[in-house]
């Protein structure tokens, strides 16, 4: 099926194995195995973003919140996927937490961990990881509402919103209530929240919600625009890579002349491409059946051929060398018609 908006001139054989290989990468370009995350505590009383950004202390209740999230380790060293923070220098502070969901590798850029600045009411090392998340979560310690627009950020395109509302009376386990607020231009995203939206195991919920909010804001206009030019250079490229490795396959001898990249030397190495080189071997094989134990008879009009297929090379290397054989007798056939001196006497196989 196409889309009725392409239009399709002329079609290609794409004769290059690993074909289907490129094109799923392509197409999964844009899903990638890792994600990071800003994470800001709000306390009571806070509307501006210098505020937000200037908190130093952690409490044992937002602690215990970063705990249930991922796991803290020191920076120092770290191995995993680093989100853009400082692991050699201790540029961009000394811990972080991570964190990997269902195969993915999370960084939360959580902002009282990053290095802190006197005098710089704005503190713009905080703010230069968390403002190039796309995603943020929020964590309220008291009632003050959280408004979207007050941390100013072009990237920034949605937050989750989360409060601690009491602890449950059998368990002991503390309960969160959970809230969402996005740009008017992010498509709507799963797990739908619950009414009332409060939850007494969030992580599953919270890391899923934060990973589908930073895919469904890559639709929004301002991603999707370098989205559709990305995408497009990509496109233009993998047809360029395909059609080249098939005309090396098929052995156009006029890319001989290319220089052959590392990606390009198993397709085009050797004179004829892949199809010629293998025919060729295919001839070099057949005068040299005698020693490998098979019966080989050669009359002047018959051929006669016993071969054990083994395994399903052999069983192309037989068929291969059986055609190059007809082929030479349709010729001679051919021939002798041409001279009206063919007889059915005279070719009997």
């Amino acid at each position: 099926m196409l889309c009725d908006r392409v239009t399709v001139s002329r079609f290609e054989v794409v004769s290059y194995l690993k074909a289907p290989e490129l094109i799923t990468a392509f197409d999964e370009h844009r899903v990638s195995p890792n994600f990071k995350f800003g994470i800001l505590c709000q306390k009571d009383g806070q509307f501006t973003e210098e505020d937000i950004l200037s908190n130093n202390e952690e409490s044992d209740e937002f602690k215990e919140f970063l705990s249930i999230l991922g796991e803290t380790v020191h920076l120092q060293g770290f191995t995993g996927f680093r989100g853009g923070l400082d692991v050699c220098y201790g540029q961009t502070g000394s811990e972080a937490v991570v964190t990997s969901f269902h195969g993915r590798e999370i960084m939360f850029h959580v902002a009282t961990k990053l290095p802190f600045t006197d005098g710089d009411p704005q503190q713009l090392q905080r703010k230069r990881h968390i403002g190039n998340d796309i995603v943020a979560l929020v964590y309220q310690e008291g009632q003050t509402p959280f408004l979207s627009d007050v941390i100013k950020s072009h990237f920034l395109h949605c937050f989750l919103v989360v409060r601690r509302t009491q602890r449950v009376e059998d368990s002991g386990e503390p309960s969160y209530q959970v809230s969402v607020t996005a740009r008017e231009d992010v498509p709507p995203f799963g797990p739908v929240l619950p009414d009332p939206p409060i939850f007494t195991e969030v992580r599953q919920f919270l890391l899923t919600k934060l990973i589908n909010a930073e895919i469904s804001c890559y639709k929004a206009q301002q991603f999707s625009r370098l989205e559709l030019r990305t995408r497009s250079s990509l496109l233009e490229s993998l047809q360029a890579e395909l059609s080249t490795r098939s005309q090396c396959m098929m052995g156009d001898r006029s890319l001989s002349a290319l220089p052959s990249s590392e990606g390009l030397r198993g397709a085009s190495e050797g004179s004829g491409g892949f199809i010629e080189n293998f025919k060729r071997a295919i001839r070099v094989r057949s005068h040299s059946f005698e020693t490998l134990g098979v019966p080989r008879k050669v009359g002047s009009n018959c051929c006669f051929l016993w071969f054990s297929v083994t395994n399903l090379l052999d069983l192309c290397l037989l068929c291969l060398t059986v055609w190059d054989q007809l082929k030479s007798k349709i010729k001679l056939v051919l021939k002798r018609i041409r001279r009206r001196k063919y007889s059915f006497e005279d070719y009997r196989c």
